[in-house]
């Protein structure tokens, strides 16, 4: 699907509370200056509520959730941005 190791940038969030993590992803996506749709990005966070946010903010915005792991005390959601209109209904 993606060579993931050598076209991976990583967003660091840890730290940050709801809903700051899910908001800042997707600002990320949103930037003149993402990254082509088909590069992933990684997300770490450790805010417990981001397990919900995080895919919920992909669903509504139409990116694809390609890995999610726990590492220790923090989770890692690696994102690849979709092509959905932000106000058409995901199904």
């Amino acid at each position: 699907m993606f060579d993931v190791i050598d076209e991976l940038e990583e967003l660091d969030l840890r730290g940050l509370k709801c809903p700051m993590p899910a908001l800042l992803a997707r600002r990320r996506f949103a930037a003149p200056r993402a990254c082509s749709s088909t590069t992933p990005i990684a997300i770490l966070a450790d805010d417990p509520m981001a397990v919900i946010d995080i895919p919920h903010m992909c669903h509504r915005e139409g990116h694809e959730i390609v890995e999610m792991t726990r590492e220790g005390n923090s989770m890692r959601f690696v994102l690849v941005a979709g092509h959905t209109p932000k106000n058409s209904k995901i199904v």
